[in-house]
């Protein structure tokens, strides 16, 4: 791997921090939380894309959760060569213990994100299933046009809960990204979904000062190949938006809970 995988202090001459700022305008970075206890993390990754497809986007998916792949030995040399096409929309990147290779003296592997820019120039998402850890330090140093809101996972069950929440504190108080959301795997009919989206959002406000922006209940058990829900098409349609959810200050705008969830 080159050098200029890393960022460097300073910018190279006088329009490189231009340059670097534009580049990233022309892709989505979307931070999934990865989630030990959650059963069905794989589908909930391809609803994803799918939602993403139906709005034109080819995404790729970084997948350097803790029980992901490792990635192929040639990552280092040509990390272009390791990003295998699935589909005319969906690209994957195994990447299981990458980011550690991209750190610098601050402790940030935000040079990763580049190197995955480059890699992939033709993706419109780069959704990046990391876990908590990892996510702070990929991007609480990177100079992107917006904040990111991560994206939680969990589903109908407490420890995958307690993992989202204690996930959602290291990412706010380590990497100050205070406003999130939350993607929940439940069975249409689960008398709980609604009272654990409540419950975060509650003890969010309360305990951390974060925000539970939105959230999205996704039916592990539906067909893959139906079209996504309004909820996840609302979702991706605010993701993909410049700057969403933020006020000219650079704080969360003022929003309110959607019914029926947060009434």
């Amino acid at each position: 791997m080159t050098a200029t995988t890393h960022p460097t202090s300073r910018p190279l001459d006088q329009a490189d921090g231009l340059r670097r700022l534009f580049a990233h305008a022309q892709v989505r970075f979307v931070p999934v939380v990865s989630n030990p206890h959650v059963a069905f993390g794989g589908v909930m990754l391809e609803r994803l894309c799918s939602g993403f497809a139906e709005q034109g986007c080819h995404t790729l998916v970084v997948d350097a959760a803790e029980s992901s792949p490792e990635p192929n030995e040639m990552a280092w040399v040509d990390l272009s060569a390791c990003v295998e096409t699935l589909s005319s929309e969906v690209s994957y990147l195994a990447a299981r213990g990458l980011p550690l290779r991209y750190v610098d003296a601050r402790g940030s592997t935000a040079g990763m994100l580049d190197a995955v820019q480059r890699a992939a120039p033709t993706a419109d998402v780069v959704l990046v299933h990391a876990s908590a850890s990892d996510l702070c330090r990929l991007f609480m140093h990177h100079d992107l046009l917006w904040r990111p809101r991560p994206l939680l996972l969990a589903d109908d069950h407490p420890l995958s809960v307690k993992q989202a929440y204690a996930s959602m504190k290291l990412l706010t108080q380590r990497a100050g990204l205070v406003v999130h959301d939350l993607m929940l795997a439940a069975a249409p009919e689960s008398p709980r979904a609604e009272r654990i989206a409540i419950q975060i959002a509650t003890c969010a406000d309360d305990f951390l000062g974060a925000v539970l922006r939105d959230w999205i209940q996704v039916d592990p058990a539906s067909d893959a190949r139906s079209p996504s829900t309004p909820d996840l098409r609302r979702w991706v349609r605010e993701t993909l938006q410049p700057a969403a959810g933020l006020a000219a200050s650079g704080h969360p705008a003022p929003m309110e809970l959607r019914a029926p969830a947060f009434n």
